[in-house]
């Protein structure tokens, strides 16, 4: 297990963030990136969750696919819990490569792609 300062956390993010290629980036209107320690019990109770399961991010508005010519009044939310992926990891390098991924993977639904499709491109 490693155990970051929220602040070094947050960097990690941010780095993940960044590195996504620009034209993903430039899409990402009115999405707001956050990170939290853990995910609440209605955050695992919406998505099937028993009290022992937990989530290592959470991508929460309308997909970019299920949108209509409108834009959103409130920001769409991708949140980060850093704990459980803390408990997850060995070292700082594992670390920072499954936040990626999870960036990654709670971008892609940002964009429409389902769980289905993230198994089937490994992500």
């Amino acid at each position: 297990m490693v155990r970051l300062s929220t602040d070094r956390f947050e960097q990690l993010v941010r780095q993940a963030m960044e590195s996504l290629p620009e034209h993903f980036l430039d899409r990402l209107d009115n999405v707001l990136v956050v990170v939290e320690q853990r995910p609440s019990r209605e955050q695992r109770e919406s998505n099937g969750l028993s009290a022992n399961e937990t989530l290592f991010g959470l991508y929460e508005g309308v997909p970019m696919t299920e949108r209509g010519s409108y834009t959103p009044l409130m920001p769409d939310r991708i949140t980060i819990f850093q704990r459980p992926l803390e408990q997850h990891c060995e070292s700082e390098e594992h670390l920072v490569h499954e936040v990626r991924n999870t960036v990654v993977h709670e971008v892609a639904h940002f964009f429409g792609i389902d769980d289905d499709r993230l198994d089937e491109l490994g992500l």
